[in-house]
């Protein structure tokens, strides 16, 4: 592959996570007014999550067969066309039971693009530019509630910021039919040369088998990776990691408004800036990556994550709580994509590509499940009960993070005391 025709595919890869995330960053600063159109309780939008979910299970599972039969970039095109002509039908929609059943074609479109894009950069480039590549993920989830917070200034309405990137996606659907073509071929040897293991130490080169990864072993089964406790293991991780990102970007904003007193303008600043921040963190962590390693990077993540969130709960006043879900989006930022890169580690080269389609799919269940539940315990509370709902969660990602490590250190043979 020439040098012009890779940085081509890395920049589509980073254009197709720009998409990904304009849609996630829209439903937070546009739910009170959704909700009030559709004369819905605060906890309705469970049932949307849930919608969304189910259709980003079905196509994270079935990705890795469907980009075998389209190739990745017919992949990319039909999901992006999908995700935006949903996105254009929630402003049509005159009930709400049509709005729930267009959340699961958008789920089909993100979990396609989310799993198959993660196995083809896991597989051909480094830790690096996996963390780049997430970050332009952020990229296009602080532009949503910019846009979002913009178009209600403007308008009054929540429907002109869908219309706007519900066009986006389909413009950006169009560049990747246009564009199909270049996935055909392999990508090179040299595409991106080197990936670290947890000790920041050149651990492999692209492609081919990493060092500690069982060289020869044959690829194992669908049944056989979901009876293997490290990818149960794993599939846990991503279930509660996203389902923490996303309660704080969904609530976040109906807390500072609803609960705090924010004005409506400040708080959706507030939300971009947490998204911001998210994508700050991810170009930080890019430069950093190779030197730190997984482990290094995902525990210090973890622990500023829940420093910050103490902070949010703690909230002595105004403008602390503020900087608070600055410093939450920032040291969330390089956990998903460190454990994306790690996954090999966890489970083993054999049951990599069935983990990878399992974990996003286990990834887009918690970014339904935690946000809903989040959701009905405010209702029946109030919505103070969401940072003391982060701080939990973020301790049960971190003993399945200690968990996942040691079991997958034993089934792989590596020494944990190396490691």
């Amino acid at each position: 592959m020439t040098d012009r025709r890779r940085m081509i595919l890395i920049c589509l890869c980073f254009i197709a996570f720009i998409s990904l995330g304009l849609p996630d960053g829209l439903l937070g600063v546009a739910w009170p007014g959704i909700r009030a159109d559709f004369n819905q309780p605060l906890d309705a939008v469970g049932w949307l999550l849930v919608a969304t979910t189910t259709g980003y299970m079905i196509s994270s599972f079935f990705s890795g067969a469907v980009s075998r039969f389209f190739g990745i970039g017919l992949l990319l095109a039909f999901s992006c066309i999908a995700t935006g002509v949903a996105l254009l039908g929630f402003t049509l929609v005159p009930v709400w039971l049509g709005f729930v059943v267009l959340g699961t074609l958008v789920g089909l479109g993100a979990g396609a693009i989310d799993a198959g894009l993660n196995t083809y950069v896991a597989e051909h480039y480094s830790e690096r530019l996996m963390q780049w590549l997430h970050a332009s993920f952020g990229i296009g989830i602080t532009l949503g509630p910019l846009i979002m917070t913009l178009m209600l200034n403007l308008t009054g309405q929540w429907s002109p910021g869908y219309w706007l990137v519900g066009c986006a996606q389909v413009f950006l659907g169009l560049c990747f039919f246009v564009s199909a073509r270049l996935w055909e071929a392999p990508v090179s040897a040299n595409a991106e040369p080197t990936l670290t293991d947890d000790a920041g130490k050149v651990a492999q080169t692209h492609p081919g088998p990493p060092t500690n990864a069982q060289p020869g072993k044959a690829p194992a089964s669908f049944v056989s990776s979901l009876t293997t406790p490290a990818v149960w293991l794993s599939m846990g991780l991503f279930f509660a990691y996203t389902g923490l990102e996303l309660t704080l970007g969904l609530w976040g904003y109906s807390l500072l408004t609803e609960s705090r007193e924010v004005e409506a303008s400040a708080a959706g600043l507030w939300i971009a800036i947490y998204w911001g921040m998210f994508t700050l963190g991810r170009m930080v962590a890019g430069v950093f990556a190779n030197r730190m390693g997984n482990h290094r990077l995902v525990t210090g993540s973890l622990i500023l994550a829940l420093a910050g969130t103490v902070l949010l709960a703690w909230n002595p006043i105004a403008w602390v709580g503020l900087i608070a879900i600055g410093l939450v989006g920032f040291a969330f930022a390089p956990i998903f994509p460190g454990l994306v890169s790690g996954t090999r580690l966890r489970v083993g080269e054999a049951h990599l590509a069935n983990t990878m389609g399992m974990q996003i799919a286990a990834a887009g269940i918690g970014a339904a499940c935690l946000p809903a539940l989040a959701g009905v315990l405010a209702e029946q509370t109030s919505l103070e009960i969401v940072p003391g709902f982060l701080i939990v969660f973020i301790a049960v990602l971190g003993v399945l993070y200690g968990a996942s490590r040691r079991l997958g250190n034993r089934q792989i043979g590596i020494d944990p005391v190396d490691h």
